[in-house]
């Protein structure tokens, strides 16, 4: 392997690390489970489901949860040296000897070990940059995004959280949809980026709004994404839909998609 990331899984975040991964030849061990078993996970580079003996010394092992999760979680001083937030994904390598937390910095590790194939992440450093542009975008943008998600998820959702969150989204798409114009084909230059790949990630785990419909009613709020907003935004639904068919996204997106869309 060339690059380990621990995560709960399904995470639509490590999917910009697969699908870059897909395209350039890298090898990703993956590791984890849903996000209701990894309480019951040993957090660490070998990380795997606590075993008798660990449970018996769990103290030794036990941290506060904090975003995402409740109560305690099971996290080694190794892990927390090398991911030092002690949050997933995170990622190691083959050694683990050296930690890579942040989804896009994950992905950008994984697009620099398979450069020599293809270059998904800029060829020079001013393409390399404006990429950086988009990263640091969707940063500001998954922000608002992870809140109001597990607001949603947790049944804690109000008005002003649902207010960013569209705030958030409108000036997201907004931008993308401008880069995009008149026709072009790709964020940056004339070729796929991890540009693109962050963005299709960050929207298809948005598009998890669609299935709390029911929780939005308790606040007389709507889905922030339907076909209003996909048509506002032409330019930047037809390239999310266009790479989600793309034979590296598929794999990752598709059945996501799928089952969003059987729920709702």
């Amino acid at each position: 392997m060339d690059i380990r990331i621990f995560s709960y899984l399904p995470n639509p975040r490590i999917w910009k690390s697969t699908i870059t991964a897909r395209l350039c030849g890298v090898d990703i061990d993956i590791r984890g489970a849903a996000p209701k078993e990894l309480p019951g996970w040993l957090w660490d580079f070998d990380a795997h489901p606590l075993t008798d003996a660990e449970r018996k010394n769990s103290k030794a092992y036990a941290r506060k949860a904090r975003t995402g999760f409740g109560g305690e979680l099971y996290k080694t001083d190794a892990f927390l040296s090398a991911n030092p937030f002690g949050t997933v994904p995170a990622a190691f390598g083959p050694d683990g000897s050296v930690g890579i937390f942040e989804s896009n910095s994950i992905m950008r590790t994984v697009a620099r070990l398979g450069s020599d194939k293809v270059q998904l992440y800029g060829s020079d450093a001013y393409s390399a940059s404006r990429i950086d542009s988009f990263l640091d975008a969707s940063l500001v943008f998954a922000r608002d995004s992870q809140i109001y998600l597990l607001a949603l998820n947790n049944e804690k959702v109000t008005k002003e959280i649902h207010s960013r969150a569209n705030d958030a989204l409108h000036t997201y798409l907004g931008g993308l949809n401008q880069a995009l114009a008149p026709d072009r084909k790709y964020l940056v230059g004339d070729t796929l980026s991890i540009a693109d790949i962050c963005v299709v990630a960050e929207l298809a785990l948005f598009s998890r709004e669609r299935t709390m419909g029911e929780a939005l009613k308790t606040i007389d709020c709507a889905c922030i994404t339907g076909p209003e907003t996909d048509e506002r935004y032409p330019l930047i639904t037809k390239h999310f839909r266009a790479l989600c068919d793309h034979e590296a996204f598929a794999p990752d997106v598709q059945p996501y998609l799928e089952k969003i869309a059987a729920r709702v």
